[in-house]
């Protein structure tokens, strides 16, 4: 399925505020929405990619933050939260989000990822299904066809060239903030993780959304995703790239919207 982009309502903007929680000892930090929202509005978790912070989830946050209560922690090592003695692997750091979650009481959340992120709530959705109502793998990583060291770095490199110049400046700024070494380490364990063999056991509905010019993750593989997963819908929004919480927040909240709100059968077809 395609996204359009005609007939679409104008996005109102919310606020977010710095909020901190010390889980298992650390300080994690975390950009949640403000604001009255109705009681039974469902709770949104947006998480990161590798090396980088929540800033990047903002654009997305803030245009869903009127009517859902929104979640963008950074999680341990990353952004504004202490690091821990040692680098977390993907499975720690879905441990991380859950008990962050559990101190929050956020439970029955809507989960959004971006590439790392994607893997995190895999994990979280097939250990812990309670915490997961819905779920969002917006260009979920890795392409089991490009699980190396080059192929990734020659794709980042591709489609850090059609991102956002203002991406490239947040990122810098994350990397260096986390550290070289933290940031290496967990791009090895990106790869040496394989939310391949997690997609069939994740029940909850979940929908995939790739770029048409994200060229980390080929529509192949966004389609063999989608395809692993019980319950599983693909949205393709064209030209967007890799980080579309960021570059294109509008057309991502678009397809988001219907989701969060459980009609995963009418989402937005092209031209519609």
């Amino acid at each position: 399925m395609t996204a359009g982009g005609h007939g679409y309502r104008p996005v109102r903007m919310g606020r977010l505020e710095s909020q901190w929680t010390t889980v298992h000892g650390l300080s994690m930090h975390a950009r949640v929405s403000i604001g009255s929202v109705p009681p039974d509005a469902p709770r949104v978790v947006l998480v990161h990619g590798v090396g980088i912070s929540s800033r990047y989830m903002v654009p997305t946050a803030v245009r869903l933050a009127p009517d859902y209560r929104v979640f963008a922690p950074d999680l341990p090592g990353f952004g504004k939260s202490v690091k821990p003695p040692h680098v977390l692997n993907v499975r720690e750091l879905a441990d991380a989000l859950r008990a962050w979650m559990d101190l929050n009481d956020v439970h029955e959340a809507v989960l959004i990822g971006n590439s790392l992120g994607c893997q995190i709530i895999s994990d979280l959705a097939v250990r812990y299904p309670q915490y997961v109502l819905r779920a969002v793998l917006q260009g979920p990583t890795v392409d089991p066809q490009g699980r190396t060291w080059r192929q990734q770095l020659v794709r980042w490199l591709r489609d850090s060239q059609r991102e956002p110049p203002s991406q490239a400046v947040i990122m810098l700024r994350d990397y260096r903030a986390a550290g070289l070494r933290r940031v290496i380490r967990t791009f090895q364990y990106t790869l040496d993780d394989r939310i391949e063999e997690r997609l069939p056991r994740m029940r909850n509905p979940t929908l995939v959304v790739r770029g048409t010019r994200d060229p980390i993750i080929p529509q192949r593989w966004a389609e063999e995703a989608t395809r692993l997963l019980p319950n599983g819908k693909l949205v393709v929004i064209p030209g967007a790239t890799h980080t579309i919480n960021y570059a294109a927040p509008l057309e991502f909240v678009r397809v988001l919207r219907p989701f969060i709100d459980g009609a995963c059968s009418h989402l937005p077809e092209a031209g519609a």
